[in-house]
This record gives structure tokens, C-alpha cells and sequence, in this order.
């Protein structure tokens, strides 16, 4: 009997078409068992017992150490997390602000962190400038076009008392990467110096991440999107200079270099490393759950060829997408990344086309602002289900007489 291929261990995609790799991806069956089986050996072994710390040390040490390799940094500047949210917000918010510094903040991020930037900025008094980089329409053809286009726009909006940068490495509502390394090249020439936060949702096991999250002072990440890993488990990479100017926001056991002592008068009672933003008890199984995708994932070919990968069945969608009348894609050529987003001619509410689409099996999702659908292409993705949705798509314009 011949092995099975990745896709046919992802019991999610058996019957169906699926797009929503940017929402969240399937788990595979042996990431399902690697977490069920590290269940099992906690129970086996006591859940709070001397014989069950060597083994949870272990699983803590090497996803830390995956991770890192991932992110081409030191493990010391990884803290895992539940998600991306909390990944960007807890040492965000124990890092220094005065009274009238300026936060700029991209036009393309998150609702999350967009809220928890005006929360920060409500409390502290802040100043927050918008980024415009929604109207960038410039695919792979332009790519070099849209690098530029984008540091120019820092330029322009970038103050002498910018303090933070907040930008994702790639857009979830465009699909555009943005070039953070330049970015942040940029940011230490200035004068300020500001903090350049990155959400890195999209970007991880999507598109190359190393020199990002080495330039980056904030890369946060999480495991269930493009990973195909569990969801509520994440992590986050810190500069040196985070780990050591922002201070723990949410305090529990794990950020504390010992137990012991605490009631003493301890002036830095906190982990040097990016453990100072980790807080307490986390569910041990999810990181072997993690583990084995990420390690499946590597089976399937280097970081590259998996984009290449990805890249090239985003070009087919998007040019089959292009020939079909009354479709508005929001890239002008080819995107650079696994994210479609689109409009339909004449349709007012989008919900409409996602549960059509869903009753044939197909599933795509609707972007709140804009008011967008939304399609991603994964490894796992195949000729077959691009045709499907484009024919699913053909289909549902064809009911609308009037478009």
C-alpha cells in the first residue's frame, strides 16, 4: 500500500473544497494523535508529579527550538502565546509611552490590534496616524513598484515623535507582503527610533519569515492558520531591546525567574529572555500538536518551494477569476501570496455568494472591511477545487439575471 499524501492525513478537506487557510487551517490526523497521545503520557506519567516536568521541559525546549529555526532567531527571543492577539499586545503594552507620541498604524491591520493600539492610545494619551496602503493594488508584476510605494508613504507619515510602527508582514484583507525589513531599516535611521510591531498572522509557513522577525521589534504568530496546527497556541519574536525595555504586562508564575523569594523586596523578579511575556499554566499538549505539522509541513519541501508552490496556484486562480465578467479582483496582476480577495458586480451583501458557495461545498470567506470575499490557496490546494470554485462562482453570477 502506497503512503498517504499530506492532504489525504487532513480529514477536513475529504469532502470539500476549502479556501479559508487565512481563517484557519485543518489539523492533520497525526497532529490530532501527536496531541492526544501527549495527553496520555501527562495522565500516565501524573499531571503534577516529579516524573511529569523533564517531559513537559522537553516539549516547552524543542517547539521553542522549531520555532526559532523557523524564525532564523535565538530560541531566548521566543514567547509562546495563546494567539497573535495576545502576542502583540502583552509586550506592547509594557513598553515606555509619553503623552503625545505618535502611533502609526497601517490602514490593513487587524480589528484586534487596531482596538487594543486605541485603547493603549486613549489611556496614554496618544496620537494615532493611519498608513494608507488599502488602495495598493500592485500584484507580482509590481512588486518592486509596491516596496516603494509603501516606504515613501512611511516617509510621509512618519513624525519626529513616532514612537510605533504597526504594519503586517502580509496583508489579510489584500494579500500584499509588505517589505518589513526595509522598514525597519528605515525606522533606525530615525531620529525616534520607533518600535515597529508586525503582525504575523498570514505570514507563518506562508511566506519566508526569517530576516522579518529578525528586523522586527514585534512578530507575532500564531500555529492554526497556514501551520495546519491547533488553535490556541501561538508565539511571538522580540528585539533584544523589547525584552529589555518593556516590562511584563500580565503577571503569573511563568515570567518569573523563581518562585521562591517572591514576598522579598526583589527589584527584577522577571525572565531577561522573551519568557517575561509568558504567563502561566498552557495546554502542553497543542505543542506536540503543533510540532508534527510544522514537521509534516517540512516533509512537503524547503520553506521556498512551498511558496513557489503557493504562489503558483494563487496565479491560476486569479487569472481564472479574471475571465469571468462581473468579477472586481482587487489585485491589478497575479498576487504575490495564497490571498485572493475580490468583489462581485451588483451583489450588496457578499454573505449571499459565501452561502451559496457553501451548500456546494465550497468555502470561501467574507472580509467585513471591505466589504470583500476572500479565497487562499494552500499546498493542500489542487487544480480540481480551483476549477470548482471558479465554476461554483461562474454559477452563482449566472442566478443573478440582473448583474
Amino acid at each position: 500500500m502506497l503512503p498517504i499524501s499530506f492532504k489525504e492525513n487532513i480529514p477536513a478537506l475529504e469532502n470539500k473544497s476549502y479556501f479559508n487557510y487565512g481563517g484557519q487551517g485543518p489539523l492533520p490526523t497525526e497532529s490530532l494523535k501527536a496531541i492526544n497521545t501527549s495527553w496520555e503520557t501527562i495522565q500516565h506519567l501524573g499531571p503534577f508529579t516529579n516524573d511529569v516536568w523533564p517531559y513537559i521541559t522537553k516539549e516547552i525546549i524543542s517547539t521553542k527550538n522549531l520555532l526559532s529555526d523557523i524564525c532564523g532567531i535565538h530560541p531566548t527571543r521566543i514567547a509562546l502565546t495563546e494567539n497573535v492577539s495576545s502576542g502583540c499586545v502583552l509586550p506592547l503594552l509594557g513598553l515606555a509611552f509619553s503623552e503625545g507620541d505618535h502611533l502609526l498604524i497601517s490602514d490593513c491591520e487587524h480589528p484586534g490590534i487596531v482596538a487594543a493600539c486605541k485603547e493603549l492610545a486613549r489611556t496614554k494619551k496618544l496620537i494615532i496616524g493611519i498608513l494608507p496602503i488599502l488602495k495598493l493594488c500592485n500584484g507580482n508584476d509590481n512588486k518592486k513598484e509596491t516596496y516603494q510605494t509603501v516606504l515613501k508613504l512611511i516617509d510621509a507619515n512618519l513624525k519626529k515623535n513616532t514612537r510605533l510602527v504597526v504594519l503586517s508582514h502580509l496583508l489579510w484583507n489584500t494579500g500584499q507582503v509588505m517589505p518589513i525589513e526595509l522598514i525597519s531599516k528605515k525606522l533606525k535611521e530615525h531620529s525616534n527610533k520607533p518600535y515597529l510591531l508586525v503582525d504575523g498572522a498570514q505570514s507563518f509557513c506562508h511566506i519566508p519569515i526569517k530576516g522579518a522577525c529578525d528586523k522586527a521589534d514585534i512578530y507575532a504568530f500564531t500555529g492554526h492558520k497556514w501551520a495546519y496546527g491547533p488553535e490556541g497556541l501561538g508565539a511571538v519574536a522580540l528585539s533584544r531591546r523589547v525584552i529589555e525595555e518593556s516590562k511584563p504586562t500580565l503577571i503569573g508564575w511563568k515570567c518569573l525567574k523563581t518562585e521562591e523569594g517572591i514576598y522579598v523586596n526583589n527589584k527584577n523578579p522577571f525572565h531577561s529572555d522573551a519568557r517575561r511575556f509568558e504567563i502561566a499554566t498552557s495546554c502542553i499538549p497543542l505543542l506536540a500538536g503543533l510540532k508534527n505539522s510544522l514537521m509534516m509541513l517540512k516533509n512537503e519541501g524547503s520553506e521556498t518551494d512551498r511558496f513557489l508552490k503557493i504562489k503558483s496556484l494563487s496565479s491560476i486562480l486569479w487569472e481564472k477569476l479574471n475571465q469571468i465578467k462581473n468579477i472586481q479582483l482587487v489585485l491589478n496582476s497575479d498576487p504575490p501570496s495564497g490571498i485572493i480577495s475580490f468583489s462581485i458586480n451588483g451583489i450588496n451583501s457578499p454573505e449571499e455568494v459565501v452561502n451559496y458557495l457553501g451548500q456546494k461545498k465550497l468555502w470561501i470567506r467574507v472580509l467585513e472591511d471591505p466589504k470583500w470575499l476572500r479565497a487562499c490557496v494552500h499546498i493542500t490546494t489542487d487544480i480540481s477545487e480551483i476549477d470548482n470554485l471558479v465554476l461554483g462562482l461562474k454559477n452563482f453570477i449566472s442566478t443573478k439575471k440582473s448583474i
